[in-house]
């Protein structure tokens, strides 16, 4: 029998799941006030990959929640919304290039490839503050965050924590990789 390459979750881990999700989003109002739990409930069900990507986000420790409604697409927007860094996200360089770049010491993955294969996205700059209004997150921790070509063409990248009550932004070699640093990732449903 030939294995399937789908991104689905069986029956019950999509039960399991989704449970979990409305756990979080009751217990996080909050974060997505006017959102009617049912509806999005409905739209994961029916979107088994974005399900399975959901699954992958909780599995590495980033605890999605609902943060808002795409109102022109009438998407919902998920971001990671652990305390800190996603705990099995971290000690990852930027990108592919940054990764082959290195000689030695080789982190496990990049963020960017790793967040691909979860079919997820890296939060932006924007999105990373947006986050921050909904919470104090990554008070210990720091996450890379979309860099533009321009930065990256220069070898540089860009990534994001919060401390002293404000969001700072930095810049790093995108080679280098951190036990404190990871990423987060949105997803749209």
């Amino acid at each position: 029998m030939k294995k399937s390459n789908k991104k689905e979750l069986s029956p019950e881990q999509a039960k399991e799941l989704l449970n979990t999700l409305k756990i979080r989003f009751e217990k996080n109002i909050n974060r997505h006030k006017d959102i009617d739990w049912n509806k999005v409930a409905a739209k994961l069900e029916i979107n088994k990959e974005k399900l399975w990507s959901l699954n992958e986000m909780e599995a590495t420790g980033g605890e999605p929640d609902v943060v808002g409604v795409d109102k022109k697409t009438g998407e919902y927007i998920f971001y990671d919304c652990s305390a800190e860094s996603p705990k099995e996200r971290r000690s990852l360089c930027y990108d592919r290039a940054a990764l082959d770049s290195r000689k030695e010491f080789k982190p496990k993955n990049s963020a960017v490839d790793m967040a691909a294969e979860m079919g997820i996205d890296i939060l932006t700059e924007e999105q990373y503050r947006a986050l921050q209004q909904l919470g104090k997150f990554d008070l210990k921790t720091s996450n890379w965050i979309k860099t533009s070509d321009a930065i990256r063409k220069l070898g540089g990248a860009v990534f994001c924590d919060r401390r002293y009550d404000t969001v700072f932004v930095y810049h790093n070699g995108a080679e280098s990789f951190y036990a404190v640093r990871g990423f987060r990732g949105s997803l749209r449903v």
